[in-house]
C-alpha cells in the first residue's frame, strides 16, 4: 500500500506531528520522513533526536520532492501554509492534515486550488498529551486511539487508502465520515467541554468573596473537569472561530438543557431532576459500551472469556436464580407507557434486561436503578415517548428488539433499531413482515436482518394473524402495535408459549381478549401503574435442574421460581424422563405462579420429548441435551426448529459439542436424536450463546474429563454471576479472560 510512498513530509513538528514523523520514521514504512518547523530550533531538536530522517531548510524543496505531506499546523495558520506550499505540489502528491476543525480547512483548500485535488484527504487524529512540542513526541501516542478521515467528492479512493494504511500503520483505528458530521461532533464532544471549563473557570475566579476558597478546597470532580482549561487559549480561540456555527448549536441545546434543569431545581421538581442524572449517568455508560462493543454488565474490556469446568461433584443447597427475563423487559416496556409511578423488585440486571431499560431511557422515561433488583419507572403514558438523539443499540437481546419494534412502529418519531455483531445475524422478517401488513414501514438489512429502521407517523390497522410458528416475541410484538393501531389486533399461535405479556398487560388494567389460542387487543385503554415482583427465571433455574438431576448424590431447592403455565416444559420434560421433582410452596405473585423447586438425583430415561412441551420449553433444550446425553436410551426430539435461528443454530451447536465430548448425537431438521452414553472431556464452542455455554458447564459433572467452553461473555446478557452461583452448590467450573 504505502510502496508509492518515496518522501513524506511533515510540515509543523509540534506534538502531533512529531509524534507521527517519528511513529513513520520507526516502521519504515513512508519512505524517508522530512521535517519542516516555522521555528528553525524545532526542525533542528527533530533532526537530532531522531524525529526526522531529514530537516528541511527549504519547503519549496521539500513539497516538490513529497510524495505526502501531512499539515501539522494551527487551524488558523493552514490557509497561508496552503498558499506557501500550492505552487509546488505535484498531481501525484497526497495531502491530509490533523486539524481538528475541518469545514475551514476544506474552504481555504478551496480558495487556494480552486480544484480540490484529488489526493487532498483532510484527517484529525484525537489523541494528545499535556506535554508539547516537538521534544514531546512520543512514537505509541496513536496506538489504540481514532483517526477521523473526511474523504470529499474529489479525493481519490487510492489516496483514502493509503492515507488509511498511514495511520492503521501507527497503532490507529480510522473512522470515515463527512465534514459536516465530523464538526458537529467535535464540536459537542470536544470544543463544548473545553469552552464550559473555560468559562467555569473565569466565572468562578470572578467572584470577589470567596474566590480563593474555592479553589483551595476544590474537590477532584472540579480539579478533573477544569483541567482542560489550562490548554493553549490561542489554539482554543481560532477553534471556535474556525467551527462556529457547529459549536455554537452545541453551546444552544447545552444551555437549553441547563436551563430546565434550573427551572427543576428552583421549582423543587424532583423528577426532572432525577430524569436528567439517572439518565447522564446511564448514557455515558451505554455509549460506553456502544462504542467498545461491550456487554452492559461486563467491564469495558474485548477481553475472551472461556469457562474450564472439571469432572465429577455433586450439587446441594438451597438457592435463588436471578429474576425472569422475560418479565424484566416487560415490567420495563409497560411501567414506561402507564400513567404514573410503577415500582419493580426481582428485576434482572443482566445485559439483555439493562437494554430494554436504556432504551426506554432514551425516549425519555426516567427510571432509577437498578439498585439490588429495584427499579423505579416514572410512566409518560401510552403516548408519551420522544424521539430518541440516535439508534437504539439493545446489544444482544433479540426480545428487546422484536418488542421495541411492535412499540415503534406506532410512535410519531423514526427510529432505528442495531444491536451487536450476533443479533445482526438473527432474522427479524417474523416481526417486521405482520407489521407492515398493519401499516407499518420498517427497512431492514439484507435476509430481514437488524438493523431496523422504522418510519414514524404511520397509522396502524388492526390485523388478524395467524402465527406460521409459535414465538412469544412475534405475538407479543403484535399486541403491543395493536395498542395503538385502529381496531382489533388478534393473533393466534400454533401452539401455546409464555403468556406475560398478556398478564401483565392486564396487570396494568390494559384489557386482553383470550379466546383458546386466539389473544386481541383494542386501542384507547390506558396502563396504570402498579408493582411487580419479577420471579426467578426458571430458564435459569433449568441449568441448576438439569444439574441436580443428572449428579448422583444431589438435593437442591431452587426458590421463587415463575411457574407461569406457559414456561413449565423443562417440568413436565424432566418429569417424563423420571426426574425426582417436587413444587413446594405453590402461591402467585403479581399475577404469576411461583413455587420453590426441589430436585434430587434419579436415574433419567430417554423419551420422545412430547411436541406439544417444545414451545413451552424452547429456551432451555441446550440444558435438556445435556439430560438426554446422561440418560438411558433414547430421547428424540423434534418440532423444534425454531432452535435453529435463536442467538446460535442451537441444535447445530449442541449436536457439534457432544460429539466432541464422545455422545452419540445426530441432528434433524428440526431436532435430534441423542442416545445416553458417557462424557468425556474436550473443548467445545459456545457460538457466543450464553445457554450453550451454561448447558456445557453443567456436563462436566458427569464428564469423565475437564470440559472448556470458549467464548461465553454473553452468559451476562441473562445470568450475571452464573459462575459464583454454579460454584456454590458444587459445579466445579471457573471462568478465565484471556
Amino acid at each position: 500500500m504505502s510502496t508509492c510512498i518515496r518522501n513524506t513530509l511533515i510540515i509543523g513538528l509540534g506534538l502531533i506531528g512529531g509524534s507521527l514523523a517519528k511513529a513513520l520514521r520507526q516502521n519504515r514504512q513512508y519512505g524517508q520522513i522530512v521535517g519542516y518547523d516555522r521555528d528553525p530550533e524545532e526542525t533542528k531538536i527533530g533532526l537530532d533526536s531522531g524525529v526526522v530522517d531529514v530537516a528541511a531548510n527549504s519547503l519549496v524543496d521539500a513539497v516538490s520532492d513529497a510524495d505526502l505531506i501531512v499539515l501539522a499546523v494551527p487551524v488558523k495558520a493552514m490557509e497561508k501554509v496552503l498558499v506557501d506550499i500550492a505552487p509546488f505540489i505535484r498531481e501525484t502528491t497526497l495531502i491530509t492534515d490533523v486539524g481538528s476543525t475541518k469545514a475551514n480547512v476544506v474552504e481555504a483548500a478551496v480558495r487556494v486550488f480552486s480544484v480540490i485535488p484529488p489526493g487532498f484527504v483532510p484527517g484529525h487524529p484525537i489523541a494528545g498529551s499535556e506535554k508539547s512540542g516537538v521534544a514531546a513526541a512520543d512514537s505509541t501516542l496513536f496506538e489504540k486511539h481514532k483517526v477521523i478521515l473526511t474523504p470529499l467528492a474529489e479525493s481519490s479512493s487510492k489516496a483514502v487508502n493509503v492515507l488509511t494504511h498511514m495511520w492503521e500503520s501507527v497503532g490507529a483505528e480510522v473512522l470515515v465520515m463527512t465534514v459536516g458530521k465530523h464538526d458537529e461532533v467535535l464540536a459537542a464532544t470536544s470544543h463544548l467541554p473545553h469552552m464550559l471549563a473555560f468559562s467555569l473557570v473565569d466565572t468562578l475566579a470572578q467572584e470577589q468573596d470567596n474566590n480563593t476558597d474555592i479553589f483551595r478546597y476544590a474537590a477532584g470532580g472540579f480539579r478533573d473537569f477544569t483541567r482542560i482549561a489550562g490548554s493553549d487559549p490561542t489554539m482554543w480561540h481560532d477553534i471556535c472561530l474556525a467551527n462556529k456555527n457547529a459549536l455554537l448549536a452545541q453551546l444552544d441545546r447545552y444551555t437549553a438543557g441547563l436551563a430546565n434543569l434550573r427551572a427543576a431545581i428552583e421549582c423543587g421538581d424532583s423528577e426532572t431532576m432525577l430524569g436528567t442524572f439517572t439518565r447522564a449517568r446511564a448514557a455515558r455508560e451505554h455509549f460506553s459500551r456502544i462504542l467498545s462493543g461491550t456487554a452492559y454488565s461486563q467491564l469495558m474490556t474485548n477481553q475472551q472469556v472461556i469457562f474450564r469446568a472439571q469432572p465429577g461433584g455433586s450439587v446441594s443447597g438451597k438457592i435463588r436464580v436471578p429474576g425472569d427475563k422475560s418479565i424484566s423487559h416487560r415490567s420495563i416496556m409497560l411501567g414506561s407507557l402507564a400513567d404514573g409511578v410503577t415500582e419493580v423488585s426481582g428485576f434482572l440486571e443482566g445485559e439483555d434486561s439493562l437494554a430494554t431499560l436504556q432504551a426506554f431511557r432514551d425516549m425519555g422515561v426516567v427510571i432509577e436503578g437498578p439498585d439490588a433488583g429495584n427499579v423505579t419507572i416514572y410512566g409518560v403514558g401510552v403516548n408519551g415517548l420522544k424521539a430518541p438523539p440516535g439508534p437504539l443499540y439493545v446489544g444482544n437481546s433479540g426480545t428487546s428488539m422484536r418488542l421495541l419494534s411492535g412499540l415503534l412502529a406506532a410512535q410519531a418519531f423514526d427510529t432505528e433499531l442495531s444491536g451487536d455483531e450476533s443479533l445482526t445475524k438473527r432474522p427479524m422478517g417474523r416481526v417486521a413482515d405482520p407489521l407492515r401488513l398493519m401499516g407499518a414501514e420498517i427497512e431492514t438489512a439484507e435476509n430481514g436482518r437488524p438493523p431496523l429502521k422504522i418510519k414514524g407517523g404511520k397509522a396502524l390497522k388492526g390485523i388478524h394473524y395467524d402465527m406460521p410458528m409459535a414465538s412469544a416475541q412475534v405475538k407479543s410484538c403484535l399486541l403491543l402495535a395493536g395498542i395503538y393501531a385502529e381496531g382489533e389486533t388478534s393473533v393466534t399461535e400454533p401452539a401455546p408459549t409464555r403468556d406475560h405479556t398478556e398478564r401483565m398487560l392486564n396487570g396494568f388494567g390494559y384489557p386482553v381478549s383470550q379466546n383458546g389460542s386466539t389473544a386481541s387487543v383494542k386501542p384507547g385503554n390506558q396502563l396504570h401503574a402498579t408493582r411487580i415482583d419479577v420471579p426467578a427465571d426458571i430458564s435459569s433455574a433449568t441449568f441448576f435442574m438439569v444439574a441436580a438431576a443428572i449428579t448422583p448424590e444431589s438435593d437442591l431447592t431452587i426458590e421463587h421460581v415463575g411457574i407461569n403455565p406457559t414456561r413449565i416444559g423443562i417440568i413436565n420434560i424432566l418429569r417424563l424422563m423420571g426426574a425426582n421433582l417436587e413444587l413446594l410452596n405453590e402461591r402467585e405473585v403479581g399475577g404469576e405462579p411461583v413455587a420453590d423447586i426441589r430436585i434430587r438425583y434419579a436415574p433419567l430415561k430417554g423419551i420422545h420429548v412430547p411436541e406439544d412441551q417444545v414451545p413451552l420449553a424452547i429456551d432451555e433444550f441446550p440444558a435438556i441435551f445435556i439430560a438426554a446425553a446422561c440418560a438411558e436410551g433414547t430421547t428424540i426430539v423434534t418440532g423444534a426448529e425454531e432452535l435453529r435461528v435463536k442467538e446460535s443454530d442451537r441444535i447445530q451447536a449442541m449436536v457439534d459439542g457432544l460429539k466432541i465430548l464422545g455422545a452419540n448425537i445426530e441432528g434433524t431438521e428440526d431436532g435430534a436424536v441423542i442416545e445416553g452414553s458417557e462424557l468425556s472431556g474436550g473443548t467445545v464452542e459456545s457460538h457466543d450463546d450464553h445457554r450453550i455455554a451454561m448447558a456445557f458447564a453443567v456436563a462436566s459433572l458427569r464428564s469423565t474429563g475437564t470440559i472448556t467452553v470458549n467464548d461465553c461473555a454473553n452468559v451476562a446478557t441473562s445470568f450475571p454471576g452464573f459462575v459464583e452461583l454454579a460454584q456454590s452448590v458444587g459445579i466445579k467450573v471457573e471462568r478465565e479472560e484471556g
